[in-house]
C-alpha cells in the first residue's frame, strides 16, 4: 500500500480539488465605517439546479485512529462542500480529481493548519472530515435540495492507501 505524503494545504496545491478558505494573501476591503476588513468571496457555493440551497450545519467529528487505511473516497455531485474548523485545530484532508471513479494513484493529503477551511468543488473525491483532534467541530457549507449528492467508492485492497500523519 502507498502511503500518501500529506502537503501542507495552499492556494495553488489545493486549486485542482476546489478552494482554501482563508484570510493569508487573500484580497480584502473595509467595511462599517472602517472597523471591519471583509475578505470577500473566498469560496463560491456550487449547486446544480436552481431551486437548490446553500446551507449552513456544523459538524462534529471524532477522530480516527492512525494510521488509517483510506478504503473509501465520496464525491457530492450536486454541490461544493466547504469545511472551516471551528475551534483553529488542524486537520486532514484526503482528496482526488473529478472523474467516474477516483484513481488511487492521483489520491493526494493535505494538512491544514487550523485558520484554513477548504471548499470542495462539486464531484471533487475526498475522505469524510479527519480531524487530528479526539473531538473537533467545523462549520459546513454544503447543499440542500432533491436528489442524491453523495456518492461513494470504495477501493479494492490493492487500491487502498496509509493515512500516517504521525509518523
Amino acid at each position: 500500500m502507498r502511503t500518501l505524503v500529506i502537503e501542507p494545504l495552499t492556494k495553488e496545491a489545493f486549486a485542482p480539488f476546489g478552494d482554501v478558505i482563508e484570510t493569508d494573501g487573500s484580497d480584502h476591503f473595509m467595511i462599517n465605517n472602517g472597523s471591519t476588513m471583509r475578505f470577500h468571496k473566498l469560496a463560491t457555493v456550487q449547486t446544480a439546479q436552481p431551486e437548490d440551497n446553500a446551507i449552513i450545519s456544523i459538524f462534529r467529528a471524532d477522530a480516527q485512529d492512525m494510521p488509517l487505511t483510506v478504503r473509501m473516497l465520496e464525491r457530492h455531485p450536486l454541490g461544493s462542500q466547504a469545511f472551516i474548523p471551528l475551534l483553529g485545530n488542524p486537520f486532514l484532508i484526503v482528496v482526488a480529481p473529478v472523474g467516474d471513479a477516483p484513481v488511487s494513484g492521483l489520491v493526494r493529503a493535505f494538512i491544514s493548519n487550523g485558520r484554513q477551511g477548504i471548499n470542495y468543488h462539486r464531484g471533487v473525491w475526498h475522505h469524510p472530515v479527519l480531524t487530528i483532534e479526539k473531538r473537533d467541530d467545523f462549520l459546513v457549507v454544503d447543499r440542500s435540495g432533491t436528489g442524491n449528492n453523495c456518492d461513494e467508492h470504495f477501493f479494492n485492497e490493492d487500491e487502498q492507501l496509509i493515512l500516517a500523519p504521525h509518523q
